[in-house]
C-alpha cells in the first residue's frame, strides 16, 4: 500500500522502542477509570484495573527443533498467591526490543492492569529469536511455531490455560491464521486492520494488481538485522539473516491467485475458524473489506467495529474521532478467557462510523459523522439503488431511466494518471479533479435530499479495449457545489481477471466484456445539493503498475449493454440507540526512549516533463529513535517513473532505497537495501542489492537479479 499508513498495514519500521531483554519494569496506571465502559453498554463491566504493578520478563520458548523464540512477558503483580491468569499473545517479526518495545508496553499494560498476562513474541529469525527468518510472510513455519507458543503459554504455572491472540496488521493476519489451525488452548481472537484474502486484499496485489510500496522495501532490511542490543556480526547470524533471499522477489513471481496465496487465506473456507472473533477496522484502511465478508460468511460468533481511521489502532489514529477500544477488548476476552458473562456478544454485532461529506485534503484532524449500531451485515433496510450512465455524462437517477439509445464513450489510455488517488485505497486525499481529467466522468444532478450509503458500491461496466491487456478503475466521489471533489471509495479490476484471478486470459481487442467492479466497502452521506460522481480510468499510477500497451478503451452507454453505478443506500439513521465510547486512556510510558518523525506519511513530489511526456513521483520518509544504548534512524525513498507513450515498449520503473543506521558507543552500523524494478512489454526486471556497512566501510554485500515474465500484469 502504499502505503497506507501511519503505521502502514503493519507496524512499520522501527517505532519508538527500548531494550527490554531481561528487564523488569514497574508502572502504575495513571488513570485506571478512564476507559471503563459506560454502564449503558455493558451488562457486566470489564475487569477493573486491579493490578497496578507490572513485571516484564524475557523468556525463550522452546520449539520442537531446538530453536528458541524470544518473548517479553508482561505480568501482573500484587495478586493472590498462586493466582492464574489468561494469556494474550501478540506475535510479530518487528523486533520487540528495538522495533516496537515502547509501543508494546503501552498497549500490553492496559490488559495486564486488568488481570492478563500478555506475551510479545518475536517470530523465528527476527529480533532476539533464534533460527533463520521465514522466507515470506505468514509461512507454515511461522504458524507451526505459533501453535507451539500458544501451547507453551497455556501450560505455565501462572496461566489458567486459556489463550487469546490479538494484533494489528501482521498481528491481526496471523491471529486469523492461527485460529484456522484450531490449537486447543486458543479460545478467542481480536484482529485489527487485517484481511483473510492474501491475494486481492493484501499489500502486494491490491485488487489483484501489481503494486510496490515502501513497506516492501523496508522488509528487505528489517529481517537482515541481528539481535539487539549487540547487533552481532557473527558469520552465523549474517548467513542466516543478511543472506536471506528478498521477500519481494518471491511475491513478484506470484502474479495470479492460487495455492501460494490461498494456503493462509481464510477465504478458501470460512468454517475453519470456530472461536469467537472481534474485528476492528477503518474506512481509510486498505484491509476493511475483510470485515463484512467475515461477518456474513463465518459461522463462529463475530463482533465488528469500523471507525473513520486509517491503518492504526483506534486510540492513536491519525484522524479522529479516536476512541478507547481496549475496554471492549477486555470485555470480549473476559467473556471467553475468564468465563465472565459481560454481555458483549448480546449487543449489536456491528458498530460503525457513518462518515459525512467533507472537503478534500490531507490535513483533516477529525472526520465529520456519527456512530451507529447495526444488528447484522448487510445492514437492515439497505437498498441497491441504480444510476445509469448516460450519453451526456450524467448519472440517470433511479426514477428517470427510460431506455436510452446505445452509444459508446472512448478514453485514451494515459499511464501516468492517478497520482491524486494516493498510494493505497485509504488515507485522506487531495482534490480528485486532476485525475478525473484523464477519466470518463459521470455526475448526478444536484441531490434533492441527503443520500446515505453503507456497503460495497459497484460499477457494472460494459467495456472494450484495443489492446490484449487493460485495467479499469472505478472511483466514487462527492462533488461539492464549489466544484471540489472528495474521493469516497473505489477499486480496480484487471481485465484479464474478469472471470478468474487464478486463470487470467487476454482480452480480445474490440470485444465488449461485462466488468463487475466491486468498490471497497465504505460509509458516506452525500449532502443535499452535492453531486454523486463515478469516474472510470485505465490507470491509477503509482498505486498500480501500468499495463504495457498504448490503447483506447470504450464504455457502452444505453441499450442492452448499459453501464451503471449501484449504490448501497441506507436510511439516514439506525433504529438502534447509538453506541457510547470512552476517550482514549493515556498509555503507560517506557522511560529512556525518545522518538522523532517516522517513515510514513513522509513527503512526496511530482515532476512532469512535458516535452517527453514523462512523469516522476518521488516519496521519502525518515524517523529517529534514541535508546539507552544508542540511536537508530530509518530512511526510505522510492522513485516511480513512467512515460505516457510507454517509452515505445511498455517501460515503467521504480527505484528504491531503505536504510537503517544504528549508532552504538563503539561503532556505526548501516543496513541498506537498494532496489531497481523495471518493465517492458514482456518482462519485469528485478534487482535488489543488500549492503552492510561498519563505520562507513562495506562489510558485506549480496545481490539478487532476475527477469520475471509478466503474467497478465
Amino acid at each position: 500500500m502504499p502505503a497506507g499508513k501511519a503505521t502502514m498495514r503493519c507496524v512499520r519500521g522501527f517505532a519508538a522502542a527500548a531494550t527490554l531483554a531481561l528487564l523488569a519494569i514497574s508502572s502504575t496506571s495513571r488513570d485506571p477509570l478512564a476507559a471503563a465502559p459506560p454502564a449503558a453498554r455493558a451488562k457486566v463491566p470489564a475487569s477493573p484495573p486491579d493490578y497496578r504493578t507490572i513485571r516484564v520478563q524475557e523468556v525463550f520458548i522452546p520449539m520442537r527443533d531446538g530453536v528458541h523464540l524470544a518473548a517479553s512477558l508482561f505480568m501482573p503483580e500484587g495478586g493472590k498467591p498462586g493466582e492464574k491468569f489468561p494469556v494474550l499473545l501478540e506475535y510479530l517479526p518487528y523486533r520487540k526490543d528495538d522495533g516496537t518495545a515502547a509501543r508494546d508496553y503501552g498497549i500490553h499494560s492496559y490488559f495486564v492492569h486488568r488481570g492478563y498476562v500478555t506475551a510479545r513474541v518475536d517470530i523465528r529469525g527476527t529480533g532476539r529469536s533464534e533460527g533463520s527468518p521465514p522466507d515470506r510472510e505468514y509461512s507454515d513455519r511461522e504458524q507451526e511455531d505459533g501453535v507451539a507458543v500458544i501451547d507453551w503459554l497455556s501450560r505455565q504455572p501462572w496461566s489458567n490455560g486459556n489463550v487469546g491472540m490479538f494484533g494489528i496488521s501482521w498481528g491481526g493476519f496471523n491471529s486469523i491464521q492461527h485460529a484456522m489451525r484450531r490449537p486447543p488452548a486458543l479460545k478467542a481472537i481480536l484482529a485489527c486492520d487485517a484481511t483473510e484474502d492474501l491475494f486481492q486484499d493484501d499489500v502486494h496485489y491490491p485488487d489483484g494488481l501489481f503494486h510496490f510500496d515502501e513497506y516492501e522495501i523496508s522488509m528487505e532490511v528489517q529481517p537482515a538485522i541481528g539481535p539487539s542490543p549487540d547487533f552481532s556480526l557473527d558469520e552465523t547470524v549474517l548467513k542466516t539473516r543478511f543472506d536471506n533471499p528478498p521477500w519481494s522477489l518471491m511475491y513478484k513471481k506470484q502474479q495470479r491467485n492460487g495455492p501460494f496465496w490461498k494456503r493462509a487465506s481464510l477465504m478458501r473456507d470460512y468454517s475453519l475458524i470456530q472461536v469467537p472473533t472481534f474485528l476492528i477496522g477503518g474506512w481509510l484502511d486498505g484491509y476493511r473489506d475483510s470485515i463484512p465478508r467475515m461477518l456474513t460468511k463465518m459461522k463462529a460468533p463475530v463482533k465488528a467495529l469500523i471507525g473513520p481511521w486509517n491503518h492504526s489502532f483506534p486510540h492513536e489514529a491519525d484522524m479522529g474521532p479516536r476512541i478507547e477500544w481496549r475496554d471492549d477488548a477486555v470485555r470480549f476476552f473476559d467473556q471467553f478467557l475468564k468465563g465472565r458473562d459481560t454481555g458483549i456478544m448480546d449487543e449489536p454485532r456491528v458498530t460503525l462510523y457513518m462518515r459525512h461529506s467533507h472537503s478534500p485534503g490531507t490535513g483533516l484532524a477529525e472526520i465529520p459523522g456519527e456512530w451507529r449500531n447495526e444488528t447484522a451485515w448487510p445492514p437492515a433496510r439497505q437498498e441497491q439503488v441504480v444510476y445509469a450512465l448516460r450519453a451526456d455524462h450524467s448519472l440517470a437517477p433511479p426514477r428517470e431511466q427510460a431506455a436510452a439509445e446505445a452509444t459508446a464513450h472512448h478514453l485514451k489510455y494515459v499511464p501516468s494518471a492517478g497520482v491524486e488517488a494516493g498510494f493505497w485505497w485509504g488515507e485522506l486525499l487531495p482534490d480528485q479533479r486532476p485525475v478525473d481529467a484523464y477519466s470518463l466522468v459521470y455526475d448526478s444532478e444536484p441531490l434533492k435530499e441527503d443520500v446515505s450509503i453503507l456497503g460495497f458500491p459497484r460499477a457494472v461496466l460494459f467495456a472494450s479495449a484495443t489492446a490484449p491487456l487493460a485495467d479499469w478503475f472505478a472511483r466514487l466521489s462527492d462533488v461539492a457545489p464549489d466544484g471540489s471533489v472528495t474521493l469516497v471509495t473505489g477499486a480496480g479490476l484487471c481485465g484479464a481477471q474478469r472471470e478468474s484471478d487464478e486463470n487470467p486470459s487476454d482480452l480480445v481487442p474490440g470485444k465488449v466484456y461485462r466488468l463487475d467492479v466491486e468498490m471497497h466497502v465504505t460509509s458516506w452521506v452525500f449532502p443535499k445539493g452535492h453531486r454523486v460522481r463515478l469516474a472510470v480510468s485505465n490507470a491509477l499510477w503509482p498505486m498500480i503498475w501500468p499495463t504495457p500497451y498504448p490503447m483506447t478503451t470504450s464504455l457502452q452507454i444505453g441499450g442492452a449493454q448499459a453501464s451503471r453505478l449501484v449504490l448501497p443506500v441506507v436510511p439516514a439513521a439506525s433504529p438502534l440507540p447509538p453506541p457510547r465510547f470512552s476517550q482514549p486512556s493515556r498509555d503507560d510510558a517506557l522511560a529512556g526512549v525518545r522518538s522523532t518523525g517516522g517513515t510514513w506519511p513522509g513527503e512526496f513530489s511530482v515532476r512532469r516533463d512535458l516535452n517527453r511526456g514523462a512523469t516522476t513521483v518521488e516519496w521519502r520518509g525518515s524517523g529517529m529513535t534514541e535508546y539507552p544504548w544508542g540511536r537508530l534512524t530509518d530512511a526510505e525513498r522510492l522513485t516511480y517513473d513512467v512515460a505516457d507513450d510507454l517509452g515505445g515498449n511498455g517501460a515503467s520503473s521504480i527505484s528504491g532505497l531503505a536504510e537503517t543506521t544504528i549508532v552504538l558507543r563503539d561503532r556505526v552500523l548501516v543496513w541498506r537495501a537498494v532496489l531497481d524494478l523495471r518493465s517492458d512489454t514482456k518482462n519485469f526486471y528485478y534487482r535488489l542489492r543488500r549492503e552492510l556497512l561498519r563505520d562507513g566501510a562495506l562489510l558485506r554485500e549480496k545481490t539478487w537479479e532476475e527477469t520475471l515474465p509478466r503474467d497478465h500484469q
